[in-house]
């Protein structure tokens, strides 16, 4: 399991990261993407900065060593960053603030300080539990009213005729291979398309909406890429083969009910809901243990902070 297996975790990042990163390359320059080049950059220099900053407050805080330093390698400085390199590309290629940098910048800046800041017991050490990309978006739409999500078509803006398959089918074959090999969330992944479907269904059924309407997102890259490449992140989901089914269904479900209550960018308010549901679960399940025995600490002062 990659959350137990520090090589596997390393493996899935690095993977990760060069595909999100060849995607905003062919985005820029090939497949349309409306945000300027300005936008990847600035996201880029905030999460790392931030995450070099964050770093080493928490080791001086907790009189540990930074895991990097001036005497670190390249390759170790770059591992070290894949993990903000993912969540700033993500945010950057998701929002869209027309010209403006400063909601993408705010967007990572909560993004990678919500890995800091928003921690549970779990596992012997402390780890994050909100999504870092999807909550800084999240935040960003609810602060900045005007801020919108990028349009869907502007992933395939400028493909035609056998481009159209080609790249959503090149995604979901990546996503597959590095969901499967790597991170372990394929039920995840079923349970949450299994939901859709049904929250589709039933509001078909019971509320007169259309069917095809309802089922119409699955069929867009945004769509794709939030299934493959957000939902599924290794770090602030459950590993269990049943949780996992059972989170994709809360989060379809969630997205069926504001729906019906008519609220904008679903599929990222639902997935943050889900994510503070569950933080907030193993937060009590931690203070529950501490109850039955007073020796175990809701903090781990002495445990490397993981990313």
């Amino acid at each position: 399991m990659v959350q137990n297996n520090p090589d596997m975790r390393l493996a899935a990042l690095r993977r990760f990261a060069a595909a999100i990163t060849i995607l905003n390359i062919l985005g820029h320059t090939i497949l349309g993407f409306e945000q300027s080049w300005a936008h990847p950059l600035v996201a880029l220099m905030t999460a790392y900065s931030l995450e070099i900053g964050l770093e080493l407050i928490d080791a001086w805080a907790h009189r540990r060593a930074p895991r990097i330093s001036i005497r670190s390698g390249p390759r170790a400085v770059i591992d070290f960053l894949l993990s903000a390199h993912i969540t700033a590309l993500a945010v950057s290629m998701l929002l869209y603030p027309n010209a403006r940098l400063l909601p993408i910048i705010f967007a990572t800046a909560v993004a990678i300080g919500s890995k800091a800041i928003f921690r549970v017991q779990a596992g012997g050490s402390t780890r994050h539990f909100f999504n870092p990309s999807n909550f800084g978006i999240t935040m960003t739409l609810l602060l900045f009213p005007w801020v919108s999500i990028a349009p869907p078509y502007h992933f395939t803006e400028n493909l035609s005729g056998a481009g159209d398959w080609i790249l959503p089918g090149l995604i979901v074959a990546s996503g597959s291979f590095l969901n499967g090999r790597f991170t372990g969330k394929f039920p995840l992944i079923l349970g949450w398309l299994g939901g859709f479907g049904a929250q589709a269904l039933l509001r078909s059924l019971f509320l007169g909406a259309s069917l095809p309407a309802a089922l119409l997102p699955m069929t867009g890259l945004a769509f794709v890429l939030f299934t493959f490449y957000m939902i599924t992140d290794p770090g602030t989901t459950p590993m269990e083969l049943r949780a996992q089914v059972f989170f994709g269904l809360s989060v379809a479900a969630l997205y069926g009910l504001l729906m019906v209550v008519h609220v904008v960018f679903g599929l990222f308010f639902t997935l943050t809901i889900v994510c503070a549901v569950r933080g907030a679960g193993l937060y009590l399940r931690a203070l529950a243990a501490q109850r039955q025995d007073p020796t175990v600490s809701m903090q781990s002062p002495v445990t490397v902070r993981k990313v």
